[in-house]
């Protein structure tokens, strides 16, 4: 076989010298990248995915994913906000709901991210563990062969032999906590492993915190309810006003309990507005007094305040609003009492000027609506109007429009207790029907329109929102959120160093050399090695000859 020609070689026929592409061999053109097939495209997936950086994007993403979730109402917290936003805009809330920003946090794209950056976390903690491992069971790195190139290299003389040179040494590394290995007549001395441990804390804590919200967070619930003084919610599912699930949830995991309202105050204080000169009521305290009675069937009376909530059973209950439930009674024209219940109405100001809603479907000639204001200190004003000027109930007056009809109520389509849809009704008192509305104080008793009975206002007990919340995620959260912060203090503040001294008889004694690096930046390293040669020094009892250090080495 001939050997290749030079491919400057020239013949004089003008033609490119031929070069010999034998098996290995590149072309001409250059180097040729080996085509990657389904596993090395696999692997390669796997590799970017699994990389830090590739963590820190979909952590970001992960954040960005989440901001539609504070911006628009979602379904499983505010589902009303939602009905809400299709009636104001129902093109826009089209576009919105195909994007499943109304269900943000649960949406296919929300879950690919997280997903996503769950896989990322659990692919770069494995392998970086198993490397971690190994490194910490390892030995020391040999002793470099030119130390005087490392960061605060310094010689010395001693008196003594190497061998009790490097005794000494070794007691001192070891005295600040250096895993310390002989190599001859030198030491390698190495710590800061605490810092890849705190290092790989934090990232999975951060798993920890994931997995704790992606999976315990799907057995959480949440439900609210009215309670009136006096009345008892029982935990079970149809008993609460409004109910909100995980995707996990079972009612089967509703632990039995009672909670019984037994009293309700409000303290407040008069203020005066600076520009209208008009009193204004300060709420100070509200405190709503409750007995609890557990599964066990022991029960204790406790107080529920303000942003104080109450635990019954891992589940906490929070006082959320407040006001007053007058008992109105409706009798037909017979005498018989066709409704006696306690209504709750809702603060429309500070001086719990409120507005509330009376149903009566049945026992009268026809369906009754009211709508109602209460004042709990009413005065007259100059226009004839009614206004309450305190919020505690010093001259409580009831005040009722009446309105007759088809409530719906036999429609099939749920109905908004506080909320009276007067299209298909008849108003009957107030308004512009000529007949005045109905005026009442506690205990007081008037005429239904068209004599069909009449209406009392028999009592004024208080009421309470109660918010009933179990999260199963608190605890492993906290606890992931303090070990992610303890990591991350570890991983930022341990320095991670390796230090030699090597020792050379002298005919004089000893001679003796001490350098260092660090594992990243450490501006420290120069003063850690002078250290551990000074305590060295001084249990042999040398000098330093030389202690200019080196420019800064890092790994």
């Amino acid at each position: 076989m001939e050997p290749l020609r030079p491919s400057d070689y020239d013949d004089g026929s003008g033609a490119p010298a031929a070069i010999d592409e034998g098996p290995g061999r590149a072309s001409a053109d250059g180097p040729t990248q080996p085509r990657l097939g389904v596993v090395g495209w696999v692997r390669f997936v796997w590799r970017q995915l699994t990389s830090m950086r590739t963590a820190l994007v979909l952590l970001l993403l992960l954040a960005v994913a989440a901001i539609p979730g504070s911006l628009v109402p979602q379904r499983s917290s505010n589902p009303n906000g939602v009905v809400q936003y299709q009636r104001d805009d129902p093109e826009l809330f089209a576009v919105l709901d195909a994007l499943q920003l109304f269900d943000t946090f649960t949406s296919v794209w929300f879950s690919a991210i997280y997903l996503l950056l769950f896989v990322s976390l659990i692919g770069c903690i494995i392998p970086r563990t198993t490397h971690h491992w190994r490194a910490m069971r390892s030995r020391p790195p040999k002793t470099p062969a030119r130390l005087n190139r490392l960061v605060g290299y310094r010689e010395a003389d001693a008196r003594g032999s190497v061998e009790e040179a490097l005794s000494a040494g070794e007691a001192v590394l070891r005295r600040q906590r250096f895993r310390v290995e002989r190599y001859g007549d030198s030491l390698s001395a190495e710590r800061g492993y605490l810092r890849e441990t705190g290092n790989l804390v934090f990232h999975m804590a951060l798993v920890g915190v994931l997995a704790t919200v992606g999976f315990a967070g799907g057995f959480g619930y949440n439900g609210q309810k009215v309670i009136v003084e006096g009345q008892t919610f029982v935990n079970q599912l149809t008993t609460y006003d409004t109910f909100s699930a995980s995707r996990f949830f079972d009612d089967s995991r509703l632990d039995p309990f009672s909670l019984r309202l037994d009293e309700f105050e409000g303290v407040f204080e008069a203020a005066v507005d600076e520009q209208s000169g008009a009193l204004l009521a300060q709420p100070l305290d509200y405190t709503a007094t409750v007995t609890v009675t557990e599964a066990n069937g022991e029960s204790v009376q406790r107080d529920i305040k303000v942003n104080a909530p109450i635990d019954i059973q891992g589940m906490r209950a929070y006082l959320l609003g407040n006001g007053f439930a007058p008992v109105i009674t409706v009798r037909n024209a017979d005498g018989d009492v066709v409704f006696d219940e306690s209504v709750a109405f809702l603060p429309q100001d500070s001086n719990l000027t409120s507005l509330g809603i009376i149903k009566v479907p049945d026992g009268l000639p026809e369906q009754l609506g009211m709508i109602g204001f209460f004042y709990p200190s009413a005065v007259q004003l100059e226009s004839g109007a009614l206004s309450s000027v305190w919020p505690q109930p010093d001259n409580p007056v009831l005040t009722l429009n009446v309105f007759q009809g088809d409530l719906g109520l036999d429609d099939g389509v749920p109905r908004n207790a506080y909320a009276l849809d007067v299209d298909d009704l008849e108003q009957v008192t107030g308004g512009e029907t000529g007949t005045e509305s109905i005026v009442l104080g506690l205990g007081q008793t008037a005429e239904l329109p068209n004599g069909w009975g009449t209406v009392e206002f028999t009592a004024l007990p208080r009421f309470v929102s109660i918010d009933i919340h179990h999260d199963p995620t608190q605890l492993g959260v906290f606890v992931s959120t303090v070990l992610a912060i303890a990591g991350l203090i570890v991983s930022l503040f341990v320095p991670r160093r390796r230090v030699w001294i090597a020792a050379e008889q002298t005919n004089d004694g000893v001679r003796l050399r001490y350098a260092g690096l660090a594992r990243g930046e450490d501006p420290n390293l120069d003063g850690a090695v002078e250290r551990v040669a000074t305590e060295h020094l001084d249990r042999l009892g040398g000098r330093v000859e030389t202690s200019q250090p080196a420019p800064v080495a890092s790994q």
